[in-house]
């Protein structure tokens, strides 16, 4: 546990925690939205701070990052924790259960990386909302990219503009969710707000960090092509078309039971999508073979992917050997 950053304390010992936009204020004893950061007494915590719960091993595509050392190992670690309610979360166990977890601290980690698995590039934050980990993920991170390690988050997105600045001089790369482009679906079925995930796009790429973008199409909720195709347009417009957008089949989790969103439909989105957007994948529908990473200029084929495996081809540094193009992977 660490006194918490980003709050400020007010009468009768509550406190105001300004990490994320809800800006809990929480009574003394309990904790904000996220259920980690809790007031004890007047002070605010990090209550899972070098609390881990999920570690280990995974493909870079795995969070998914096609764009940035592909082919590359990375050690993923996760605690608990949400600042969201998606009712449809594929992380529930760690998002809102009580996992079994054990203690590291920021070096400890750091060293584990260097010595128990040499082959990792770095460090994948995900598996929970690694933004309410804040303090030790800021802490690690400032570590590990000392030692020349890379530092990926998996997020939500959802973080006020203040402690993202602080955090972003220590990240490589961002996947982040995109979950859906209505207010009101990240209202109804998030408890989150959409603008403050967009900015947290738009702040992250400006600030020269890799950035990937995920949508998890629900069934009858986000997955039609007009929502599809306006997501993307403003990705484009706001981070530029080549930015990597992944659209992923949804299947029934948590407290969601709708039916898995139908082929046709991700078939559907994934062309709108590629109308706005340079590079589109979709995740969780191998049968449409949508995971290989093409020229945008010649069509010459870049990265094939197939179950797990990586073949780079037509790729010197970041550009296309049979047309030159610049095409913005990380390698």
């Amino acid at each position: 546990m660490k006194e918490a950053k980003y709050y400020i304390k007010g009468q009768d010992n509550k406190v105001n925690c300004l990490l994320c936009p809800h800006k809990c204020i929480i009574q003394t004893g309990q904790t904000g939205r996220c259920g980690v950061r809790r007031n004890l007494n007047g002070t605010l915590h990090a209550q899972t701070y070098g609390q881990i719960a999920s570690l280990a091993l995974d493909p870079i595509e795995k969070k998914p990052l096609y764009h940035f050392y592909p082919g590359s190992i990375i050690l993923s670690v996760g605690t608990k924790g949400c600042n969201f309610s998606c009712s449809f979360c594929q992380n529930y166990e760690l998002a809102h259960g009580t996992p079994k977890m054990n203690f590291l601290k920021p070096d400890q980690l750091v060293l584990l990386v260097q010595e128990k698995t040499p082959e990792s590039i770095g460090l994948a934050f995900t598996y929970n909302e690694p933004l309410v980990w804040y303090e030790y993920v800021l802490d690690t991170a400032k570590l590990a990219g000392a030692q020349g390690l890379k530092n990926v988050l998996v997020t939500n997105g959802f973080i006020q503009e203040e402690p993202l600045k602080e955090l972003l001089p220590y990240v490589d790369a961002f996947n982040i969710d995109l979950k859906g482009f209505t207010a009101e679906y990240y209202r109804n079925l998030v408890g989150g707000k959409l603008e403050a995930v967009k900015d947290t796009i738009v702040r992250a790429k400006d600030a020269g960090c890799h950035v990937e973008v995920t949508t998890l199409l629900v069934t009858g909720q986000n997955d039609s092509e007009q929502e599809v195709k306006q997501l993307a347009s403003w990705l484009a417009a706001a981070a530029g078309r080549d930015i990597p957008l992944h659209l992923s089949r949804y299947f029934p989790r948590y407290k969601m039971a709708a039916p898995p969103t139908p082929v046709e439909v991700m078939r559907n989105a994934y062309e709108a999508a590629k109308d706005e957007l340079q590079y589109v994948y979709l995740g969780n529908a191998p049968e449409l073979n949508k995971s290989d990473t093409f020229c945008p200029f010649c069509d010459a084929e870049i990265i094939k992917r197939n179950w797990g495996k990586v073949e780079i081809t037509n790729l010197d540094g970041n550009k296309c050997t049979v047309c030159g193009h610049e095409l913005g992977i990380v390698i």
